[in-house]
């Protein structure tokens, strides 16, 4: 029979191949199944647990110095009695912004550079995974990761206050908005990050640009606000929109704005917040596009 009257196979759809060396009648679980385990995997692997020992050092590390200082803080505030707080839960966040970009350029690499670097990406991207599977389970794990070491000190600070008796809805409050603005925070150095390190397999190059990163854009930031407005008023607009030029100043002057947080003594109007929305919905989509991007390169390599 000629190739041209041949009957049409259909399409091999196949996932599992039974190769002989145990056979399988189990379920099947599909996609979301795999993208949960990897998410809750890689949220482990974040902070060392099923890894080496010393894998657990730095994350650990880092975990105890962000909340080190919130447990002296709540030890003195109930031993004292003050009459408030002395610190609030989202400018606790700011202070220690060195740390969360450390913790960033550490984990980041482990969640995006270790599979390009032994070449499992491959493994990952087979059928039924999608590379968008595998993208947003990383990004989640990371911004998961980074919520909690920014979430477990503001709690700290939360159970601190309550113990203390100061207001029970204002703490609540104040613990909400830090939480909140941890998240917008988490969201955006876990896009940014996530996107460096996926762009390099070698981890070395990707801690040292993403320290890189962080640390020019906020010093340059910084900078040029401390020129703009040497009162530190912020009555300056240009002074304001300086802040889009760091991923810590946006995501701070955005949660000002989404949550009326004036505890910094000043406000973005109506437009300036659109902007800063803006400015953040589009720096995570292109980074998130990005990250895409990049693993179809390696589906298709």
């Amino acid at each position: 029979m000629s190739e041209q009257f041949a009957p049409q196979q259909p399409p091999r759809t196949g996932v599992i191949h039974d190769i002989g060396y145990r056979h399988y009648e189990g379920p099947r679980l599909g996609r979301f199944a795999i993208t949960q385990a990897l998410l809750v995997a890689s949220v482990r692997h974040a902070y060392g647990l099923g890894r080496s020992g010393k894998s657990k050092v730095m994350p650990i590390l880092l975990l105890a110095v962000m909340v080190v200082p919130v447990a002296i803080i709540v030890g003195i505030e109930v031993a004292m009695k003050l009459d408030s707080p002395p610190i609030i839960p989202a400018h606790y966040v700011f202070f220690l912004q060195p740390v969360i970009a450390l913790y960033l350029a550490s984990q980041a690499p482990q969640l995006f550079s270790r599979d390009l670097r032994y070449g499992s990406i491959v493994l990952y991207l087979a059928r039924p995974p999608r590379r968008t599977d595998y993208a947003l389970a990383k990004l989640g794990a990371l911004v998961i990761a980074l919520l909690i070491l920014i979430g477990i000190p503001l709690f700290i600070l939360y159970v601190g206050a309550l113990l203390a008796k100061f207001d029970f809805t204002d703490m609540t409050r104040e613990f909400a908005t830090g939480l909140a603005g941890g998240l917008l925070l988490s969201i955006l150095l876990a896009s940014i990050g996530g996107l460096i390190a996926a762009a390099t397999p070698r981890r070395g190059f990707a801690v040292a640009a993403i320290i890189t990163v962080l640390i020019v854009s906020f010093t340059a930031t910084i900078t040029t606000t401390a020129i703009l407005d040497p009162d530190q008023t912020m009555n300056s607009t240009a002074a304001r929109f300086a802040n889009l030029g760091s991923p810590f100043t946006l995501s701070r002057t955005l949660g000002t704005w989404l949550f009326r947080d004036d505890s910094d003594g000043w406000m973005p109007t109506t437009t300036q917040g659109l902007v800063f929305l803006g400015v953040y919905l589009a720096v995570v989509g292109l980074c998130v596009w990005g990250l895409n991007r990049r693993y179809a390169k390696v589906a298709h390599g």
